[in-house]
């Protein structure tokens, strides 16, 4: 599986983004996803999971209210839209792969990751 994370820029504070992340594969509906970030100096940390079908999503505390994540399968993309963003929201954001369907928080339970996209939140 490749994936593409897209999507990401300089915001002020209060600001929006969607950031997207394309599969590759045709078994892409077949597999639950998450977004990661990592802030310089930081380990990398959770921040959404979504399930195979989309009907279960999960959210960090520190994201929730505020960011969605979403998948379109016909198009094997997930989104993930951040609103009200702070400037702790500065990382670098990964998209990343569950081959099992669980909701999962540790970076060791994905098994395939894209390249990350960079957020910068200006205050």
């Amino acid at each position: 599986v490749q994936l593409q994370a897209s999507g990401g820029g300089l915001v002020q504070a209060g600001g929006s983004l969607r950031l997207s992340c394309a599969a590759s594969g045709r078994t892409f509906s077949s597999y639950a996803m998450g977004w990661f970030r990592q802030a310089p100096g930081k380990e990398r940390e959770f921040v959404a999971f979504i399930s195979q079908s989309g009907v279960v999503t999960h959210y960090a505390d520190s994201v929730k209210g505020r960011f969605t994540i979403s998948r379109y399968n016909i198009k094997t993309t997930v989104y993930l839209q951040m609103d009200s963003l702070k400037p702790e929201d500065t990382a670098v954001y990964y998209c990343a792969v569950r081959t099992t369907g669980r909701v999962a928080t540790s970076e060791y339970e994905y098994d395939f990751w894209g390249q990350g996209t960079l957020v910068t939140v200006s205050s």
